[in-house]
């Protein structure tokens, strides 16, 4: 198949051939203020690689790219590419990826990567069946979306990883709790509860995450949130991607919401919901209560029609 590329994934080849050593690339900006790295490239190939033997990619596979090379996800679809000898086809990022480069005699897409903003486009495309692996990645994919994509059959997988580590380090099978190792990184955690990453092939050698954590061997965790999100209410410590992943199949699925905290008086800080789902909220407390009992409940409901996201479209999360 005949390569095409954006002009953004020419400019992006361009550096990657040139004999700098480094990539230049920035963070998500999903826990401070977005910082620009310098990524060597022989971590990315390795990357590359490890996610080239998870999918047994080579030269007779093809790979496509709806993300923009500006961004390490777009970056490292393409040095899977050059690295396996895949043919490649590059579409200017939207929010309905398949429309622009493929068309209905197109051959099977090997791998596909998007964020979960495209995922409703995605599955509304005629070509969304001829896709052998698709990854998501970029920000946590909602219950609802997770089970429309089980729905179709798709073999697909949520990615853990960040800027830092070049991409991807694990992958979830969709309908599955745990992240799996690529071939090369082995999993602990430090006396916070938090995950500590090791590679063999990467030049960190070993990267000490915010993340909490369970781990029940050395190549496989179960994501529970940031350690920077736990709220301390009295002594009693909770997680709130934990309680909102529990109560998201009580809200619509176009409505946003997050936990967080505000000051108390009486406990020190208190859990409350924010959402842009106008009052009132009667009804919907009394069955959030009902699925994380008293304690795990939030203490009032905050309207906010005005959630803001980051670049990578994940919820900025205030305290009151």
């Amino acid at each position: 198949m005949e390569t095409i590329l954006t002009d953004e994934a020419k400019k992006f080849i361009e550096e990657w051939l040139n004999p700098l050593p480094y990539v230049v690339a920035h963070t998500s900006g999903s826990t401070g203020t977005p910082k620009e790295i310098r990524l060597l490239k022989s971590d990315m190939r390795s990357s590359a690689r490890a996610t080239i033997e998870f999918f047994g990619l080579d030269s007779r596979s093809h790979l496509h790219l709806p993300l923009s090379p500006d961004y390490i996800a777009g970056k490292m679809q393409i040095v899977r590419a050059l690295e396996s000898g895949a043919s490649l086809t590059v579409e200017t990022a939207s929010n309905r990826p398949l429309a622009a480069c493929l068309t209905a005699a197109s051959r099977r897409i090997s791998l596909l990567p998007v964020v979960p903003s495209q995922v409703n486009g995605l599955l509304e495309s005629p070509l969304c069946q001829r896709i052998d692996n698709l990854i998501i990645g970029g920000a946590p994919l909602s219950a609802a979306d997770e089970e429309r994509i089980i729905s179709t059959g798709l073999r697909a997988f949520a990615t853990y990883g960040m800027t830092e580590t070049c991409s991807h380090v694990a992958l979830r099978r969709l309908g599955t709790d745990c992240f799996s190792a690529l071939p090369g990184f082995r999993f602990s955690t430090d006396g916070r509860d938090c995950l500590v990453i090791r590679s063999a092939t990467l030049s960190f050698g070993e990267l000490v995450t915010n993340d909490l954590v369970e781990t029940a061997c050395d190549t496989s965790f179960r994501w529970i949130g940031r350690i920077d999100n736990v709220i301390n209410s009295g002594g009693l410590k909770i997680s709130p991607e934990e309680i909102e992943k529990k109560i998201a199949p009580l809200f619509a699925p176009e409505t946003t919401f997050y936990l967080t905290s505000r000051q108390s008086s009486r406990w020190g800080e208190e859990m409350v919901l924010v959402t842009d789902m106008p009052g009132p909220y009667d009804e919907i407390s009394e069955r959030i209560e009902s699925v994380t009992g008293h304690l795990r409940a939030p203490k009032a409901i905050i309207f906010d029609p005005d959630i803001r996201r980051t670049s990578s479209k994940k919820i900025i999360r205030k305290k009151f």
